[in-house]
């Protein structure tokens, strides 16, 4: 198998597995490994025929739900037409499109689509521009508060596709019907003139929307806000209140919010915060008048150096997740192997005898509470059959396989997490959550499945066994009765399954809401994009995204460029989840998030390992705001990939570190002496 071809088979397997991606070089239809050798003269015969593949159309585009037909010939050199037939069919980014195995691809979601045709060892290529869809709706939020005349308040307006997507990209044209009461501008700002009420109507792209805005009789005296001065770090969200006086009496609302001074901001609400030390003046305005408050900003001066204890890295080898516990870790193989390490001395972790399963990649695993019982997950099964196996670790330097479930989920399992006697699984090959009751162990049984209908499905028949194309699970966490789902380009999405907001169990889970990302704008084309990482900590649920491009290779020794950032959700109302934060790595791509005491501790890909405060209220670019208290440089000399780090998590225990990286295994490090503030944002790792 030539080298265009080792990177086809992996960005093939790239959607289902994601952060890990199964290694090419390794596939082997089970029915023929027994004669694999026997061929191999023949495969290389054949495999030098074909010169060249030939895909048609080259170009085509598209709208969402359309199917485009390809075919391809295979050429020698001499550009003659070969009689070879298509080995298989793919299309990527494979989470917005799919292509069955006669070469019928269907576009599910907006974006570039690489379409390729395997055939004798070579690869050819053809492309789609799969078009943004017309807008569904418009959003309107206005002010909630009666205007006085002089004040300037805008209307947020947000555009959205049938699927719930926010839209930036549509240009709205905006009207008064009442000028002479309240006017608005281009941007959607209204200034209010007079009393009485004027709908405000925003059009665009086919769609329109209105909303009333009521400017009151009253007369602004005076305005005044309160703190008269303050004081903060960075980070810290302060919150002004500003009252009006009036001709009638005191009143609230109708305020316009802004700071003077780089490096701050104040949002709509009076809530103010400071990415960098300094003065700031705080300006509240209403009808005609205004007041101000002075801030005074100092650094947060957290940082903390990092010191190495100890580390474990077996030769030739990637890793994916850890599971910490007692004294024991496991850290999962992008392989058949699940390794084992005493860590009761930690600065010399003891390893045992690997596990091993039949599976391409053991990406999850976690132990019960009790300490008796673990789950992985697994995918790539030679015998396509995958699912989850449940292990006997009262040994826990040699934990047993006690039995395995696989009935619904062959096409593989990614991530299950452990709550009760029940594993809440993803399934690679529906894109839905699966809920696996265990109380019997040896005897596992499926209890409820759901899966969100916004994004179709399309199941694919890769060398890898049958994928989702389109929707796809990719992280769940059970806390207090609630489900939290990183539902890949579907967000956010939370489910009552026992907390009782909508009455729901784990044998029926039962929707609460949504929090949609349109991950074709945030990031561009040409990226496998979408929410991937999930934790729940206060009134907080933290995503991480995982952005990959289209097509890569895990199994070279190349750096793999990765993009993806960490929204923080308020989800006080549950009903009603919003983006408050972020937490954004420069050139570094986020992955698995643990928080525990306000501290969030992060693997960051390439970005190594970070430590996080998230004390207090959050608001804006966490990064910018000096709450870092650690970064560590997970790379290693003798690495998979020499000197790169791929941090894939970061998990706190009994006052260490424990870092699983891809390519460096398992670091085990602690938080050292403070490391005096410097104005120097970035530092290299």
């Amino acid at each position: 198998m030539n080298l265009s071809s080792r990177k086809f088979l992996r960005a093939l397997a790239a959607f289902p597995l994601l952060c890990s991606v199964a290694r090419a070089q390794d596939v082997k239809e089970p029915d023929k490994e027994k004669n694999q050798e026997a061929k191999k003269e023949e495969a290389k015969k054949e495999e030098s025929k074909v010169a060249t593949v030939e895909v048609t159309p080259a170009q085509a585009t598209a709208e969402i739900g359309d199917k485009v037909q390809f075919k391809a010939v295979g050429k020698d050199a001499s550009g003659n037409v070969l009689p070879d037939a298509v080995k298989f069919w793919y299309a990527a980014p494979q989470d917005i499109a799919g292509a069955d195995a006669n070469g019928l691809v269907t576009a599910i979601l907006p974006g570039e689509v690489i379409v390729g045709a395997s055939m004798g060892g070579k690869v050819g290529y053809a492309h789609i521009l799969v078009a943004r869809p017309h807008i569904a709706k418009i959003d309107l939020a206005a002010p909630a508060t009666e205007l006085s005349a002089g004040d300037v308040a805008p209307i947020l307006a947000t555009p959205r596709n049938s699927n719930g997507d926010p839209r930036t990209d549509i240009a709205l044209s905006w009207t008064s019907d009442s000028p002479g009461i309240a006017t608005v501008d281009a941007a959607g700002v209204v200034h209010a003139i007079k009393p009485g009420k004027a709908k405000i109507l925003a059009a665009g792209d086919g769609k329109s929307a209105s909303a009333i805005v009521t400017v009151g009789k009253e007369q602004v005296k005076s305005v005044s806000i309160s703190p008269a001065n303050a004081s903060a770090k960075t980070g810290d969200v302060l919150h002004f209140a500003a009252v009006r006086s009036a001709s009638h009496g005191n009143a609230r609302g109708g305020i316009t919010w802004s700071v003077a001074g780089d490096g701050a901001q104040v949002f709509s609400d009076g809530a103010f915060v400071a990415e960098r030390p300094g003065t700031y003046i705080v300006h509240a305005s209403t009808g005609g008048r205004s007041a101000s408050s002075s801030v005074v900003v100092t650094p947060r001066d957290i940082g903390r150096e990092v010191e190495v204890v100890g580390h474990a890295m077996p030769k030739d080898e990637q890793f994916a997740e850890e599971w910490i516990w007692d004294h024991y870790a496991y850290l999962s193989a992008i392989s058949d192997k699940l390794y084992i390490f005493d860590i009761a001395d930690p600065a010399h972790p003891k390893e045992s005898e690997p596990l091993k399963v039949d599976a391409r990649l053991i990406n999850d695993v976690s132990v019960t509470a009790d300490g008796k019982i673990a789950v992985i997950s697994r995918e790539g099964a030679s015998s396509r059959k995958n699912g989850i196996a449940f292990l006997d670790t009262s040994d826990p330097m040699h934990p047993k396989v006690l039995s395995e479930y696989t009935a619904t989920v062959t096409g593989g399992v990614h991530s299950a997490y452990v709550n009760s006697h029940y594993v809440y699984l993803t399934d690679d090959a529906t894109g839905s959550l699966r809920v696996i009751d265990f109380a019997d162990v040896k005897n596992p049984k499926e209890v409820a499945r759901w899966q969100v209908e916004s994004t179709p499905n399309m199941q694919v028949s890769t060398p890898f066994g049958v994928s989702a194309s389109g929707r796809y699970l990719h992280d769940v966490q059970v806390i207090d009765g609630l489900a939290y789902l990183a539902y890949w380009r579907d967000g956010l999405v939370i489910l009552d399954v026992g907390n009782g907001v909508k009455g729901g169990s784990p044998e029926h889970p039962q929707f609460v809401s949504q929090f949609r990302v349109n991950y074709n704008e945030l990031y561009g084309p040409g990226w496998l994009a979408g929410a991937h990482a999930v934790y729940r900590y206060k009134n907080y649920v933290f995503i991480g995204d995982e952005v990959f491009p289209s097509e890569f290779s895990l199994g070279s020794h190349n750096r793999i460029p990765v993009r993806g950032i960490a929204h923080v959700i308020d989800v006080s109302d549950l009903a009603n989840p919003k983006q408050v934060a972020t937490y954004s790595v420069p050139e570094a791509g986020s992955h698995n998030i643990w928080v525990f005491d306000d501290v969030l501790y992060m693997g960051y890909y390439n970005g190594g390992a970070r430590v996080l405060d998230v004390s207090g209220e959050l608001r804006g670019e966490l990064y910018d705001q000096g709450r870092e208290i650690a970064r560590f440089w997970s790379g290693d000399p003798a690495a998979y990939r020499p000197n790169v780090p791929f941090a894939w998590g970061a998990y706190p225990y009994k006052g260490n570190i424990y870092v699983n990286d891809v390519h460096g295994g398992l670091w085990i490090v602690k938080l050292g002496k403070h490391k005096p503030y410097t104005s120097t944002t970035e530092e290299p790792l």
